[in-house]
């Protein structure tokens, strides 16, 4: 009886590799069942064949623990299946000279046995970057582990722009860092403080920053980047969209909302977060009051012809922000022609690459990887 409790347990888990989840904490559960799903493989196989080695085998027990390890397998089969195509799709995205230069995501896009590697930590720099009155902000700057001046990736932190920090997820900075970026993770100022456009404004002032100290940080300054996650990933795309900041090259969005007034109408699910809320404290009042800084606020409103090269990741179980926005913006850089690539994961949700060697981290991070390669040539 235990047994079959135990496998029930963890085909409930596994449902969430295939469907979204309905509430806040089920959802983090969801990144863990995908994103470490060769852990409970091997809780569902200790489940499995417990039942052979007592004479209390149950045949129900058998046949939902086989269901749960088949679910649990297939975010890797799913990644492996990204994978077998990634290659060719980014260079017909970017052309024949997009290749991959650096770093260990040389052989394959993704590999099973990568997901039991660990990561390498470099030390970042805390600097502050600007100050108003009662608050520093501030960048952690991961430097680069190659020698000269070398392109800096400036990274904004996703938390409904309203929280979080620029501490969040370090390990792809660490890793960036390694292969020969430099990494400047910047906080911003939060909502519903301060309201849009102020993160924007920071990202210019921080880039005003790293540009005037670019001697001392062996900053290439004609070869910026911006990374942005979830709320940042919109801060990023806006303020690449509309800033044109000189050395700035592209953008890279993680699950990022790109369109606002969209994404008002079509709120989040109240038992995982109160989107319309969230989004109204953040631009100053909601889309019936104040329309106009609703669509002010979308950066696919500002995507033209001479908009920024663009890569767009993004989990088709994402339950805070719909892939939806990332399938607008997608659809508006094809109308402009603008080169851009997006990585389509369909077992990931919101998060997914809190782990790096995770079916989702391997693959963001072996595109992300490619991506700035190709754009700062």
């Amino acid at each position: 009886m235990i047994r079959f409790i135990i496998c029930i347990l963890l085909l409930l888990i596994a449902l969430l590799t295939i469907v979204k989840a309905f509430e806040y904490h089920v959802w983090m559960l969801a990144i863990i069942a995908a994103e470490f799903c060769w852990v409970f493989m091997l809780f569902t196989l200790i489940a499995l064949l417990s039942g052979f080695f007592t004479s209390k085998h149950q045949f129900a027990g058998t046949i939902t623990g086989l269901i749960a390890l088949a679910l649990f397998t297939s975010p890797i089969v799913r990644a492996y299946n990204v994978a077998g195509s990634l290659k060719q799709n980014f260079t017909a995205a970017f052309g024949a000279g997009s290749t991959i230069v650096n770093g260990a995501n040389t052989q394959s896009p993704f590999s099973f046995f990568a997901m039991f590697k660990g990561t390498k930590q470099i030390t970042a720099k805390e600097l502050i970057y600007n100050k108003y009155p009662g608050l520093n902000l501030t960048m952690d700057y991961f430097p680069s582990q190659k020698m000269g001046n070398r392109p800096c990736v400036v990274v904004v932190h996703g938390g409904s722009w309203n929280k979080g920090d620029n501490k969040q997820l370090p390990e792809l900075n660490s890793y960036l860092a390694s292969i020969g970026y430099n990494v400047a993770a910047i906080t911003y100022r939060l909502a519903p403080k301060y309201q849009a456009p102020a993160p924007v404004e920071d990202i210019h002032n921080a880039l005003a920053y790293l540009r005037k100290h670019a001697n001392e940080l062996n900053i290439d300054t004609n070869n910026f980047v911006l990374l942005g996650r979830s709320a940042g990933a919109q801060i990023a795309l806006l303020a690449a969209y509309t800033l044109h900041e000189p050395g700035l090259k592209a953008v890279i969005d993680y699950y990022g909302p790109a369109d606002m007034v969209w994404g008002y109408s079509i709120p989040s699910s109240r038992l995982i977060m109160d989107s319309r809320k969230v989004m109204s404290d953040y631009i100053g009042g909601t889309y019936q009051q104040v329309p106009q800084k609703f669509a002010a606020c979308s950066p696919l409103e500002f995507v033209s012809k001479q908009s920024l090269p663009t890569l767009i990741i993004h989990g088709e179980n994402d339950v805070l922000v719909s892939p939806e926005h990332s399938r607008r913006l997608n659809l508006k850089l094809q109308q402009n022609g603008i080169k851009h690539y997006y990585l389509k994961l369909p077992w990931a949700t919101h998060g997914f690459d809190f782990n790096l060697n995770g079916p989702g981290g391997q693959l963001a991070t072996y595109t992300v990887e490619r991506f700035l390669n190709t754009v700062t040539k």
